[in-house]
């Protein structure tokens, strides 16, 4: 959740103008504070966040509504004796960035924002620990995989944007090695893995020449990590193993369930580092470097590579099925979602148990009686096949991390293509018409 929140800001401090520009800043700054509404209220102590409600194992054991939810609403925190700096960390990273998307037109409560962030990054920093192993409950949904070090930079990064304190930086430099910064060379960015993110972020201060010169080698040093991860999703690195592997559609495929979030996630980092790069100019060494030195991509092929991501997921694909759904002539129509596949509270209000919703909703063949507009499922596999069922979740399940990078990316694509003009349909390229009416 968390994440998300940091991505949705993320992309209106990149594509604002866009998103206003097509009428939805309103809306996207309604998502932004719906949750960060929660993470203010979940925040009850300096050191305290609560982290979870709910158990994944018994809410699985049911298909209901919302309105018909019976299972426990436990809580979960994490605090002093039982840390959290990943949870956290992400926690603060979202405050931070949000903060910075409501400065214009709230600044008291982008003020508020940032206290809490700094707060949480505090917290996270002093008192280290992962949240899955002080709340137990998470570890089979939300297991943190790649640790805490990555959450701490990524907060510290989205800390200094938001202030430009140069302690936040310092801490980004001075843990760099230490905590994998300028170490790990990642083919993936997700929920749970930020070094692609981090590596990106740290590189952006070096093309804008926004810190001090002692702290150049060391951001350069998150500069060839961060190619390393542009390189991989564009095939350029040298050894295979190096490169994200490709369906033969051309979508980038990372692992069998919901492949869709390294989609979306990788085709945003590609779009805003084109722009970093395209920002900086020619004179500051303003193309990606691949393959040990050997071969070298400018933005414009950087932000193409991003650009077919996007039509893929929109129906430029083997299939010719969006995988947005309520988008195009054909888009999933049987998502793993409760709430969609039940119908709705007020055309039933007769309550609907925990099982029944299995019984007489789970398990039927005709398309969801409600369309979750907006949402992205988990797509297809590494073949382009995608089989549209309910049951079958790791590919029609969907989450609004798959979405969240995707909001700015599809405001500054239908620019993009109104820009290109109508030029006769038989000569404009399809990544043109795929995403004329993204928005």
């Amino acid at each position: 959740m968390a994440f998300t929140v940091t991505m949705l800001s993320w992309s209106l401090l990149e594509y604002g103008g866009d998103v206003a520009a097509a009428g939805e800043l309103a809306h996207a700054l309604e998502s932004i504070k719906w949750g960060t509404d929660y993470f203010i209220k979940a925040h009850t102590k300096p050191d305290e966040l609560w982290a979870e409600v709910g158990d994944g194992d018994t809410d699985h054991y049911c298909w209901q509504r919302p309105e018909d939810m019976t299972t426990s609403r436990q809580a979960y925190k994490v605090d002093r004796e039982r840390p959290g700096s990943d949870v956290a960390g992400e926690t603060a990273a979202a405050l931070a960035a949000a903060s910075m998307a409501f400065r214009e037109t709230n600044p008291h409560y982008a003020h508020l924002l940032l206290h809490h962030a700094q707060q949480l990054f505090e917290f996270a920093d002093k008192y280290r620990g992962k949240y899955d192993s002080s709340i137990a409950e998470v570890k089979s949904y939300y297991a943190s995989v790649s640790g805490y070090h990555d959450e701490l930079l990524w907060a510290a990064l989205w800390l200094h944007r938001a202030t430009g304190r140069a302690g936040y930086l310092d801490y980004v430099v001075d843990n760099a090695h230490e905590f994998g910064g300028t170490g790990w060379a990642i083919t993936e960015f997700s929920w749970d893995v930020k070094y692609a993110g981090v590596q990106i972020l740290a590189t952006r201060l070096l093309l804008r020449g926004e810190h001090e010169e002692r702290h150049r080698a060391t951001l350069e040093g998150y500069r060839a990590k961060a190619e390393h991860y542009v390189c991989a999703c564009m095939g350029r690195n040298a050894a295979a193993e190096d490169n994200v592997e490709r369906s033969p559609g051309g979508m980038l495929y990372v692992r069998q369930w919901n492949n869709m979030q390294y989609v979306t996630s990788a085709a945003y980092l590609l779009s805003v580092y084109s722009g970093y790069l395209t920002e900086a100019g020619a004179g500051k060494g303003a193309a990606v470097t691949c393959a040990g030195g050997e071969a070298s991509a400018d933005a414009g092929e950087v932000f193409a590579h991003a650009r077919a991501q996007v039509d893929y997921v929109l129906g430029s694909n083997p299939r010719g099925i969006s995988y947005l759904v309520g988008y195009g002539a054909k888009f999933p129509a049987r998502v793993h979602h409760r709430a969609a596949s039940i119908v709705p509270y007020k055309d039933r209000k007769e309550f609907i148990g925990c099982a029944q919703g299995f019984d007489d909703w789970f398990g039927r063949k005709s398309a969801n009686p409600n369309v979750v507009v907006g949402a992205i499922v988990g797509g297809p596999d590494r073949h382009d096949r995608f089989r549209d069922d309910r049951v079958n979740y790791m590919q029609t399940e969907a989450c609004t991390y798959n979405t969240a990078p995707m909001v700015g990316m599809f405001a500054m694509l239908n620019r993009l293509a109104r820009q290109e003009g109508p030029s006769p349909a038989a000569r404009r390229p399809e990544s043109s018409r795929s995403t004329a009416a993204a928005e």
